[in-house]
């Protein structure tokens, strides 16, 4: 597969990220069906929520459909990720928001993503931070001025020219392989997410609050739970096809989520 296509590599120079490369798209899906799949689940003693579910089924999608979404760009080249490793938004032990990094997520199932998140989790809020989220603490006791330069220094080597900073722990893996984040357990709908400009990712999720909504099955509306997915895209490596091919396979999970009972 050949991912820097003239096209990509065209758009690599034109846009510049994160100010005018970002596309933005939403679909609203109906969970009542998986909420149902999920709570059986939970009863059987796999605490699964719908986080977890996305998640996997994001990775899956990217895995088996989406190859494009797990790349990063360097020095005007499109790269891809090793592994799919997604950074997942959660609260942090001082209540404010902070992600943790799964790794290989497209190898786990069901009962394994639980293990692996919680543990994620549990770090994070025991106050356990790799060097580099560590880092923010240091670069936010430096004034504003000398601050803003070392960011831009900082933006400059290790997302524009795709250099890794190894003793401050900066890699192209370092901030994971795509983001996803629940903001529905924070009361919110729906909401647009903002390419985080010092993690170089081809896209983010944003998992809205599910709703009841009338819903037309088999031809009668009728009320049903539903879900809106936000995600913003970097038109310098995806386009909105890739985004179709994404949500084509989220519907296809929901209907299906057996799938990942195995790997």
């Amino acid at each position: 597969m050949n991912l820097n296509t003239s096209w990509r590599q065209t758009a690599s120079t034109l846009y510049k990220k994160p100010s005018d490369s970002k596309i933005l798209g939403s679909v609203e899906i109906d969970v009542t069906d998986l909420e149902t799949y999920i709570a059986k689940r939970r009863k059987e003693g796999v605490k699964i929520t719908l986080t977890h579910f996305f998640m996997l089924a994001t990775s899956r999608a990217i895995k088996k459909d989406v190859p494009e979404l797990n790349t990063f760009v360097k020095r005007g080249t499109i790269y891809t990720f090793p592994t799919i490793n997604p950074a997942v938004s959660v609260l942090g032990a001082n209540g404010e928001m902070t992600s943790i990094v799964v790794k290989e997520s497209d190898k786990l199932t069901f009962e394994t993503s639980v293990e692996a998140l919680n543990e994620e989790i549990k770090k994070s809020r025991k106050g356990v931070e790799s060097g580099t989220m560590q880092l923010k603490e240091v670069v936010a006791k430096i004034p504003w001025p000398i601050r803003n330069w070392l960011y831009k220094i900082l933006k400059t080597v290790f997302v524009d020219w795709g250099i890794s900073i190894p003793f401050l722990g900066l890699k192209p893996h370092t901030f994971g392989s795509f983001m996803l984040s629940n903001i529905g357990t924070l009361g919110l709908d729906i909401g647009f997410p903002a390419l985080f400009p010092i993690a170089n990712v081809s896209f983010v999720m944003i998992m809205g609050g599910v709703q009841l909504k009338p819903w037309v099955v088999n031809g009668e509306v009728v009320p049903r739970r539903v879900i809106t997915l936000g995600a913003a895209l970097d038109h310098r490596v995806v386009d909105a096809s890739h985004a179709g091919k994404l949500f084509k396979y989220l519907k296809f999970a929901v209907k299906n989520p057996e799938v990942f009972e195995k790997n």
